[in-house]
């Protein structure tokens, strides 16, 4: 490329290059940050988005938008309710046995799982806005109970104690929901990644399930510690004294839990093969109960040796208001499980409830479905409930039942409530071994292998943090499992962070495009300038020096080439900046010393489309100024273009 003496007799015949450079060095000023806050924080009241309503409408959005129910229930009909009731009775029969055997998970009495299933369904059903998800308690979120909660109260030792801190734990944990949801900060729940999750569930369906082999094999004392290691030892060490030490063992146990463990996985196969026979799986988990109760009655077996649920409460849910611990020395560590506890059951609900909303044709509000769940949890915490959520299984059999609202939580509610007045005393002689099948029924669902094998195949280092999640609970515990997955998922961003993708382009052939010559073999490098793409999102104090000598290494690598094929030398670096948002102090100190390098090299740096933040600050650190306006382009192809045609300065 040519040079002329002096700055002046620069000069550009097309006119409208020079007004679209002008577009790029002159935009309006980016928002100030205290701009930028304001207006999140007044995006969560968007309720009060129209000027033109009046205190009256202002009034009935607010309640609309906090109360879903109002919008949709003024169109509700008889045809509606009756595809709510039939899947509300059948969400009941799955519901009943799955909460008793949820809360013994929990280290619970049974009748808390029967009050998790009744206020908090209804607090979001006129909350929520799913028309399918099943609220209620959990697998996953049990077994996080009972894995952290002993750590500071054992349950053995004290079980009120233990309950008073599980309910502190669900205060905490519908406080953070609600928060999550009222000031829009749902993006923390996305720091679980999906395939940090898959791992997750995973790991914890294998650990549930082998803590049921106490139920199973009628197992008194068991190990308060949920790695696979600690679990199987304990199964070793009491089969082994029982025989060592003479001591009976009664293998009814295993045969009641087994046989209807085999009619449970039948009935969920039956139900999958055949859409119509949705109800089977569904109404399988009562009727083991019924009957495995019935034969434990009639033949008294709990004479020989099979455990049996015994005393179950009955009645509403009492007030536990009183019984939450704010003044010992519990609070800090209820804190930091609600914390967890909130997360992991946000995470399963708001997947569960937009899965089914997909499939349905309509937008879920993930800030919306927050401020829900924490509500009902905050309710439930007052009222003798553990932390509740989204139900994967129970969901699907809600919206296999043909369920058209949530109008269908309220009907299963209103089911348990009658089985906690009137039915609880028919469960005195219900096995314990049934509860273990029926959680091992469900667990199939939560072990997702082609999942993995997908996420495998897509991302290697998505998996590593799925791996990472599903070892770690396997073999530690589940703080260190989501602490692993959370530690991999920040690590890839922050590789990623460091090593931006910067690519050398060329012009596709007969376009204006300037593509990546790698993916594009056929793209066209001028010689003598250097077309560069920083596709970082931000050149930053962590990736500014990385940056900076990629770039000198292909200059120098591009005058070597040149040499050789006695092509000239590199006269011009340009940097196209479209991708990038933001530009720190480190990144702008970065780009002076690329620029006195190259200068040194007798090389011009040009920049391309710098975005609306990024050119501010060029502008008020003086950069702009220190490698000319004339050097500042809209599009590749115009700075090529002016490269070739045009006689610029030396630099």
């Amino acid at each position: 490329m040519n040079s002329v003496p002096t700055e002046a007799n620069y000069h550009l015949e097309d006119t409208e290059e020079v007004e679209r450079s002008i577009w790029v060095l002159n935009p309006p000023n980016p928002p100030p940050l205290w701009n930028k806050l304001f207006t999140s924080l007044k995006d969560t009241t968007s309720f009060f988005s129209s000027k033109k309503k009046t205190c009256i409408g202002h009034a009935v959005s607010f309640l609309e938008s906090l109360f879903p129910i109002l919008s949709w229930f003024r169109n509700y009909n008889a045809f509606k309710f009756k595809d709510d009731l039939l899947a509300g009775l059948t969400l009941a029969s799955l519901s009943i046995p799955q909460s008793i055997g949820y809360a013994n998970l929990a280290k619970l009495d049974p009748q808390y799982g029967l009050y998790t299933s009744v206020v908090p369904p209804l607090i979001y059903a006129v909350m929520g806005s799913s028309r399918e998800i099943a609220i209620g308690p959990v697998a996953v979120v049990s077994l996080l109970l009972s894995s952290l909660v002993p750590k500071v109260v054992d349950p053995a030792i004290d079980p009120v104690g233990y309950r008073n801190v599980v309910f502190t734990v669900t205060l905490f944990a519908g406080i953070f929901q609600a928060a999550f949801g009222f000031f829009r900060l749902g993006f923390l729940v996305d720091f679980l990644s999906h395939a940090a999750l898959v791992g997750f569930m995973a790991g914890a369906a294998i650990i549930i399930g082998l803590q049921q082999l106490k139920g199973l094999l009628g197992i008194n004392h068991f190990t308060t510690k949920t790695d696979v290691v600690s679990v199987l030892e304990t199964v070793y060490k009491s089969l082994h004294d029982q025989i060592t030490s003479g001591e009976k063992w009664y293998p009814l146990n295993f045969v009641i839990g087994c046989s209807f463990l085999i009619f449970l996985l039948f009935a969920r196969f039956m139900g999958r093969r055949n859409k119509r026979l949705f109800w089977l799986p569904a109404i399988a988990p009562l009727l083991s109960v019924m009957l495995s109760t019935l034969i434990v009655y009639l033949s008294k077996a709990d004479k020989n040796g099979v455990n049996i649920i015994k005393h179950v409460k009955g009645g509403l849910n009492p007030t536990s208001a009183h019984q939450l611990q704010f003044n010992g020395p519990y609070v800090g560590q209820a804190a930091k499980i609600g914390l967890i506890s909130a997360v992991i059951a946000l995470t399963e609900a708001i997947a569960v409830g937009r899965s089914f909303a997909s499939i349905n044709g309509y937008h879920l509000d993930g800030n919306k479905e927050m401020l829900a769940m924490g509500c009902m949890n905050i309710a439930g915490s007052l009222t003798s409930c553990y932390v509740a959520t989204g139900s994967f299984s129970r969901t699907a059999v809600n919206f296999s039942a043909g369920c058209r609202t949530s109008i269908s939580n309220i009907v299963m509610a209103v089911t348990v409530i009658l089985c906690l007045e009137l039915f609880t005393r028919l469960l005195y002689y219900t096995p314990m071994a049934i509860l273990a099948s029926i959680i091992l029924s469900a667990l199939p669902g939560l072990i997702d292998i082609s999942e993995a094998l997908y996420i495998w195949k897509v991302d290697k280092l998505d998996f590593l943090a799925c791996i990472g999640a599903f070892f770690g609970v396997l073999f530690a515990t589940v703080e260190i499992g989501l602490l692993i997955a959370v530690l991999i998922s920040f690590a890839k961003i922050l590789i990623q962070s460091i090593r931006p993708g910067i690519e050398i382009l060329g012009r596709v052939p007969r376009t204006e495009a300037f593509c990546h010559v790698g993916q594009y073999p056929m793209a066209i490098s001028t010689p003598g300038i250097l077309v560069i793409r920083i596709s970082s999102g931000s050149l930053c104090f962590a990736n500014a020096n990385f940056v900076r000598e990629r770039v000198l290494k292909w200059v120098m690598e591009e005058e070597d080439e040149l040499k050789e094929t006695a092509k000239g030398r590199v006269q011009t670096v340009i940097l196209d900046m479209t991708n990038l948002m933001n530009v720190d102090t480190s990144g702008i100190l970065a780009l002076e010393e690329l620029q006195k390098r190259l200068i040194s090299r007798g090389v011009h740096l040009a920049m391309v489309n710098p975005r609306w933040v990024v050119i501010h600050k060029l502008k008020v650190a003086n950069f702009v100024d220190k490698i000319g306006k004339e050097w500042i382009f809209l599009t590749a192809a115009e700075a090529v273009d002016a490269c070739l045609s045009s006689k610029f300065p030396d630099p």
